[in-house]
């Protein structure tokens, strides 16, 4: 057997970072790349396990039990044993990890920093983010911001090389919808943590209901502060017209039903969420936070407000509210920006094109006809 790409995820939840693999594991020609997928905390409950098997992509997962170094050990055979050319760390504490266990084999490793590099330093460790901020030496991000922020850090502790790859999405799962009449239909999805600021979508909501609008609003999701929020939710008198459905698979149909997105994240890298709203045609107001100033056009697929400004918030959204047509024209401008620049085609070609440029060596693509590069923005840290 042999792999020829092999990537490293931490684990197969429903996060944005396990979809976007999953999307790029589905587009890459299998015969070509034979792709691989190592799972470092494997459960066989995990979410995208079902769906990575059904795309036919060889799974590996680490043994569980062991100590972090037995682990190292036996991706470092596992990657000599399947011949890997390439091993792309998908998750950001992993970086270092593929870096160590590339060594000694012909394998080129590649990072991944899909948010703030600030925050992956604070959120994996001070010493496990340092290493995995600077090794493996050559990284791809899905974020400019998070590029952006990867090159004012600077120092030691930095790639050597930064390629952006932004998100993509698949514009068939997620076809445009018309946008439906009334009652006013708003969702919010991402998990209930504080970081995703849904206090400030709770405040919005108090604000748009005592100036008398009529709403209904759904944030899905799951996290360790539903039961805060829904304490909140009771104090602020909003529960005839606000609800935790909690998580849902079937995110094209929740957004079809819907008048438009509200996404009050204060750190992000490539927010996943706000793509897919655009696919289905729908206007989105969200804060500027990672690449959402770069996905949306302020005015004219949505509306972007500044972390944490309430008042430009739930102006936003009063406007949308009021002006059906208005939702209409931004969502369809925004699905024509999604079949332009976020395809899955898109992805793995600029994913393959960040590989070739780092220096692997594709043979095959001398004896086929090569794909297409499109713009793949560059940063030399």
């Amino acid at each position: 057997m042999k792999s020829r790409i092999l990537y490293l995820i931490s684990q197969l939840g429903p996060g944005g970072a396990e979809r976007q693999l999953y999307y790029l594991l589905q587009t890459l020609d299998k015969e070509r790349y034979k792709p691989g997928l190592v799972v470092w905390n494997f459960k066989r409950s995990d979410f995208y396990l079902s769906k990575i098997q059904e795309i036919g992509v060889p799974l590996f997962p680490l043994s569980r039990g062991l100590r972090h170094i037995q682990k190292l050990i036996e991706l470092h055979r596992l990657i000599k044993f399947l011949e890997a050319e390439v091993v792309h760390s998908y998750s950001f504490y992993t970086n270092f990890g593929v870096w160590w266990a590339s060594l000694g084999t012909q394998a080129l490793s590649f990072g991944s920093v899909r948010s703030s590099a600030a925050a992956g330093l604070l959120y994996d460790g001070k010493l496990l983010g340092r290493l995995s901020a600077r090794w493996p030496r050559v990284q791809i991000s899905n974020s400019h911001r998070a590029a952006g922020d990867a090159k004012a850090r600077a120092g030691i502790f930095s790639p050597r090389k930064l390629y952006v790859v932004s998100n993509g999405v698949d514009v068939k799962q997620f076809s445009f919808a018309p946008v439906p009449g009334t009652p006013v239909k708003i969702v919010g999805i991402g998990s209930l943590v504080s970081l995703k600021r849904w206090d400030l979508l709770l405040l919005a909501a108090d604000q748009l209901k005592r100036c008398g609008f009529i709403f209904h609003l759904s944030i899905f999701g799951e996290g360790y502060l539903r039961d805060s929020l829904v304490q909140r939710i009771s104090a602020l008198n909003l529960a005839d017209c606000v609800e935790l459905p909690g998580f849902v698979d079937d995110v094209p149909k929740l957004l079809a039903q819907s008048h438009f997105l509200v996404h009050t994240s204060e750190i992000e890298g490539c927010p996943n969420v706000v793509i897919e709203a655009m696919a289905c045609g729908r206007a989105v107001v969200a804060t500027d936070a990672g690449d959402v100033p770069f996905v949306v056009e302020d005015g004219k697929t949505g509306f972007v407000v500044r972390r944490g400004d309430l008042a430009s918030l739930t102006e936003s959204m009063a406007t949308l509210m009021t002006n059906r047509d208005l939702c209409q024209r931004m969502g369809k401008a925004g699905r024509l920006k999604v079949e332009r620049e976020f395809s899955l085609d898109r992805l793995s070609a600029n994913t393959l094109g960040a590989y070739r440029a780092a220096g692997w060596k594709d043979d095959l693509a001398t004896r086929r006809a090569p794909i297409p590069q499109l713009t793949l923005p560059t940063e030399d840290l």
